[in-house]
């Protein structure tokens, strides 16, 4: 078992470039099924309170592993 806040302190990692992403600083609820569908990452690794455009929406599939330091995700690039 995780809590949320415990998951905001950790490194986002994506494993397909090893690019580091940043922080989690937000989370997607589907409030239909009542679970997480996705961590939200800001564009940049900096959070702007006055624009959410930027945001990186990781979704829960593409979430390989929760480790203790880090998120490892898969994430193509286009």
């Amino acid at each position: 078992m995780i809590k949320l806040t415990e998951i905001k302190e950790k490194e986002v990692i994506n494993l397909h470039n090893g690019q580091r992403l940043g922080y989690v600083y937000d989370f997607e609820v589907d409030l239909e099924k009542g679970c997480l569908s996705g961590i939200i990452l800001p564009s940049g690794g900096k959070i702007s309170f006055f624009s959410k455009t930027n945001d990186i929406l990781i979704e829960w599939n593409q979430i390989i592993k929760i480790g203790v330091d880090t998120i490892l995700v898969d994430i193509k690039d286009d």
